[in-house]
């Protein structure tokens, strides 16, 4: 652990022993990652530590004692962000040597020693496998005074066994699996997540009981490959019957998932989705390619003909849905011809949004030695054009729903001139932004808060959201208040931290039956339902075409 120093440090002790110790946990990467981030925090305060943001301003150091990086490595620039944002800190570390440095995730379990021989003031490196390890690592650096790396091969604990620190009271991440069995040649993932583990419905159906009764009224299933959860317990149509044992819990009002992948989508989801009142008519659905020459190299086991079948078979059965995607420009080998199949399966997809990437290389990687690496410039310029095409079929389908009632939850910060506008903002059921007015003369003790749900009308369809100002014109305007709303009211009265509190990790309850082929559980059974990169699309810095500028919970994407 380094220690040198040209600061005062008797003044930082001085200040560290006048108030608590503090972390700050810096997320780079996909919902996973966010996920995983709420769980780092929440052992953190379980050991003591209390995080900056919930300080008051005048008591706020500049700088956290414990700083933890929950990394990504699936493209080189987020690579380039860390080792940028540990360079930034280094001066404070020379200034308070009490202070640590932490870094996990994906990139550190891929770059593991070569981070401290980069970074020598970097305490702490942990992989993705032993996330809970960091409290006690933390400990050991500081009492052996160098840095602890310790990087697993294999998951030990279930990520949802450990406690948690939410971010928001009324809408909560549920992982139902980690890792991932595909091989695509472009993504770095698997090997860093490992083969994928699935969790006991019982146990994701206990956990979202829980959640409900804190008060949230969403939740987003997540996995790197949702679809093919209940692989481990042999039962192909597990996700399906997850989902609608999900629409039998009271109170849950909304329920998402991220992400499928086209290869394992099967009719029975399609179904589950649109039997199921409360699973949203949203589908994110990485292509990557339209180009089936480019699909085969990428490893990716459908073709594009396949996947405009799903997307019509979605259609046919949700009429309302939105379906959004992930795409890879400038795969190596990638031609004109194959650019412009891509070109072509996107405007017959038709797309409410894409998150768009330009090939990155990473090592270790079987395409990042391909021939035929194609030009930055060319792929620049196929990436305009494709993000232009995106951006018009996008407006489009947005034009097409004025005029339409839509019932938003109300979110905050999801509106960045809300209150210049004196708007709120939230998302529609088919995920869709949506900034609404609200009556001019309604008191605010009425007003909606995050976590209630409000239908309105839409106005105005723009290119990346919705605007609904019925409201303000003496139109639809109906406001549904929520547990979830409560809950979040709750949190802004008290006096501590506007957040939910530390909620412990959830115990392993029940089993699969064999084979994973028994009914559902009753809704109170906690015993189980069973029978019942994120991968290119994980990198927050990606155009998100159509969609809100960036987005930077990221994507799951497959």
């Amino acid at each position: 652990m380094p220690t040198t120093s040209t600061g005062d440090t008797t003044t930082a002790a001085a200040v560290g022993a006048a108030r608590p110790r503090t972390y700050e946990v810096r997320t780079h990467g996909c919902q996973m990652n966010v996920h995983d981030s709420e769980r780092l925090a929440g052992l953190l305060e379980i050991a003591g530590y209390v995080d900056l943001a919930d300080l008051p301003a005048d008591q706020r150091p500049e700088v956290a004692d414990i700083v933890v990086f929950n990394t990504c490595a699936v493209r080189e620039n987020a690579s380039n962000k860390l080792y940028g944002n540990l360079g930034q800190l280094r001066p404070a570390k020379q200034q308070n040597p009490e202070m640590q440095i932490a870094v996990g995730g994906c990139l550190a379990q891929h770059d593991r020693d070569s981070i401290v021989a980069r970074a020598p003031w970097v305490d702490v490196v942990f992989g993705t496998h032993n996330i809970g390890s960091l409290p006690a690592l933390l400990d050991r650096a500081r009492h052996n005074r160098r840095a602890e790396v310790e990087i697993l091969e294999s998951l030990q604990t279930f990520p949802s066994m450990l406690p948690t620190r939410r971010e928001s009271a009324y809408a909560a991440w549920v992982s139902i699996s980690v890792g991932c069995n595909n091989t695509c040649t472009f993504c770095i993932v698997p090997s860093l997540r490992g083969k994928e583990t699935d969790r006991r419905p019982g146990d994701i159906l206990a956990e979202i009981r829980a959640l409900v009764a804190e008060g949230a009224v969403e939740v987003t299933l997540l996995g790197q490959n949702v679809n093919t959860y209940g692989v481990e317990f042999g039962d192909r149509l597990a996700f399906g019957k997850l989902l609608r044992a999900c629409g039998e819990i009271d109170g849950l009002e909304r329920v998402r998932f991220a992400s499928p992948h086209p290869a394992a989508f099967t009719p029975d989801v399609i179904d589950a989705m649109a039997e199921t009142p409360n699973v949203m008519p949203s589908l994110h659905m990485p292509l990557q390619s339209g180009s089936d020459r480019i699909l085969k190299a990428m490893r990716r086991s459908y073709r594009s003909q396949r996947f405009l079948r799903i997307l019509d078979q979605v259609r046919e059965r949700i009429p309302e849905a939105a379906i959004t995607t992930d795409l890879i420009i400038g795969f190596p080998g990638e031609t004109e011809t194959d650019f412009q199949a891509t070109l072509d399966v996107v405007a017959a997809a038709r797309f409410s949004s894409a998150f768009t990437f330009q090939y990155s290389v990473r090592p270790g990687t079987p395409a990042a030695t391909m021939p035929d690496q194609v030009p930055k410039a060319v792929v620049q310029e196929r990436f305009d054009r494709l993000i232009a095409l995106q951006e018009q079929v996008s407006w489009d389908g947005n034009r097409a729903l004025e005029g339409r009632p839509v019932e938003v939850l109300v979110a905050p910060a999801e509106g960045r001139k809300d209150e210049a506008t004196r708007r709120m903002s939230g998302r529609a059921r088919d995920n869709r932004l949506v900034h609404f007015a609200v009556p001019p003369s309604e008191p605010d003790r009425q007003r909606p808060r995050p976590g209630d749900l409000v239908t309105v009308e839409v106005t105005y369809g723009a290119p990346h959201h919705l605007v609904a100002d019925s409201p303000a014109q003496a139109g639809l305007y109906a406001v549904r208040r929520t547990r979830g709303g409560d809950a979040w009211a709750a949190l802004q009265a008290g006096t501590g931290p506007a957040k939910p509190p530390v909620s412990l990790g959830m115990p392993q309850v029940g089993a699969p039956g064999a084979g994973g082929s028994g009914p559902a559980a009753a809704p109170g059974d906690a015993r189980g339902v069973v029978a019942p990169c994120l991968g290119a699309g994980a990198d927050a810095g990606a155009a998100a075409a159509g969609a809100s500028g960036t987005d930077h919970r990221g994507r799951t994407g497959t």
